[in-house]
């Protein structure tokens, strides 16, 4: 008996949901920046960088019809905002930066952000997985080594 062949598409719910995750988080980005008139960091431009690319991607597939695609297509981006997020996060824990509250005092702007790349990352991986696991795989490394770039590059 062979493997089942991955499934190429993605329901076009779960798209826009995916969509809206991506374009919250960068809604509550631009929040801070202009709503409540926060300077970003470097570490913050990249972070919202990569989850405009998420959102710009998910966007494209959703509206294009390439819903098998968009999912992936988007990956990189977002794992690339998780992994700066998430070494963002650490150098606040670890007293090396401080960063001022996120909305509505629920935590740091850096914790909230990671909160929304981590949900997206997620379930933009998760659903990949079971379809085009090689491709995800790729993705992943893809956006693991955005991030390092933009570590690196970060003052």
């Amino acid at each position: 008996m062979s493997a089942p062949a991955p499934r190429p598409d993605v329901p076009s719910w779960r798209v826009a949901l995916y969509a809206g995750l991506a374009l919250l988080a960068v809604a509550g980005s631009l929040h801070l920046s202009l709503g409540m008139n926060l300077k970003a960091c470097p570490l913050c431009l990249y972070q919202r960088g990569f989850v405009v690319a998420a959102a710009g991607a998910l966007l494209v597939g959703a509206l294009s019809g390439a819903r098998g695609f968009a999912p992936l297509c988007a990956l990189p981006a977002a794992v690339a905002a998780l992994a700066v997020g998430g070494f963002h996060v650490y150098l606040e824990a670890a007293g090396r930066l401080e960063c001022p509250k996120g909305i509505v005092g629920l935590g740091t702007a850096p914790q909230q952000a990671f909160v929304a790349e981590l949900a997206l990352a997620l379930a933009l991986a998760i659903e990949m997985l079971s379809r085009r696991p090689l491709a995800t795989l790729v993705a992943l490394a893809l956006g693991l080594a955005g991030a390092y770039g933009a570590i690196a590059a970060a003052p």
